[in-house]
């Protein structure tokens, strides 16, 4: 193996080191804060900063933190106006991680943008300047977007889970209600003896309404953090139900049976789709394979013959 290879495989595990290493400190660093914070509220606002010497300050506060905010700095420049908006609702429709954050994501775009960036450009040294330089520029826009596509993945993957547990979750909610409990109480219900992402939307609608948020704010607020159709639809739904004094037991019968015929037309669609997905395994893989089992004994008799 070439020596510039072997140079740039041995970067590339000190870049995941560092990585591993960074994103461990943020993580200590933003406890220790959130520690501090709370330590200063409980002290009445005073705060005995002055007495610290900044020598004794961990590491973490000192190196990393600084470099960390040059690279959200560096991400935030290179990135379109209004990004970060578009990251937290990334963030709203993946859950709101508690290690994922809008600061955090900028900054690992930052970092994936130059050090992605040199390693790519550390494999290109060899032929030429032109392919360093190609490479290198296709491993920044890489890293660069990376982040967003782990997020959108993130997103995706929950926002079908949703989808999936959808039309039991709405079943368990009519029954609820049409077995005499209150809208609130049935949602309760359904966020109890639930699992999933689902139920933890549900759970985040009860907080914010007994935290003094009405029903349909609380509820618009749901379908803003989502982006199934049906999900959506149910909000819409319950908000006119709650403003036009619609009974909600009729409403919510309406809406489970629309999504049990969405959730069967979805199954039926992914099922007239398995033809085209398994025809490409099947001509490039399979039937080679068949070929040369079925015919490859004639045609081993018939040149054995003419020969």
């Amino acid at each position: 193996m070439p020596r510039e290879r072997l140079l740039a495989i041995g970067f590339s595990g000190i870049f995941l080191s560092i990585l591993t290493a960074l994103t461990y400190s943020l993580f200590t660093m933003t406890k220790r804060r959130q520690i501090a914070a709370s330590l200063f509220a409980a002290s009445g606002g005073r705060s005995n900063a002055s007495d610290v010497n900044p020598v004794d300050a961990p590491l973490s506060d000192r190196v990393l933190a600084p470099a960390f905010d040059r690279l959200i700095a560096l991400g935030r420049r290179f990135s379109p106006q209004g990004v970060a908006d578009k990251i937290a609702h990334q963030l709203d429709l993946a859950g709101n991680p508690s290690a994922w954050t809008v600061e955090r994501i900028l900054g690992y775009k930052g970092l994936g943008l130059v050090g992605v960036g040199l390693l790519g450009a550390m494999f290109g040294a060899r032929p030429g300047f032109g392919v360093a330089l190609f490479y290198g520029l296709a491993g920044a826009a890489f890293g660069f977007f990376m982040p967003n596509i782990l997020l959108y993945n993130a997103a995706l993957k929950r926002q079908e889970k949703i989808q999936k547990s959808l039309a039991d979750a709405m079943d368990l909610l009519t029954i609820s209600v049409e077995a005499g409990l209150s809208f609130d109480a049935a949602l309760a219900q359904v966020a109890r003896n639930t699992e999933g992402p689902l139920a933890g939307e549900f759970f985040r609608v009860l907080q914010e309404m007994q935290i003094g948020k009405g029903r349909a704010g609380a509820m618009r607020a749901l379908g803003e953090r989502t982006s199934v159709p049906e999900l959506r639809g149910f909000v819409g739904a319950m908000v006119q139900a709650d403003v036009l004094g619609i009974p909600i037991a009729k409403v919510l019968r309406t809406q489970a049976k629309e999504m049990r015929v969405k959730r069967q037309q979805r199954a039926e669609e992914r099922a007239q789709k398995v033809p085209v997905k398994i025809m490409f395994p099947l001509v490039l893989f399979i039937l080679p394979a068949l070929f040369v089992i079925v015919i490859g004994p004639a045609a081993l008799s018939i040149m054995g013959t003419l020969t």
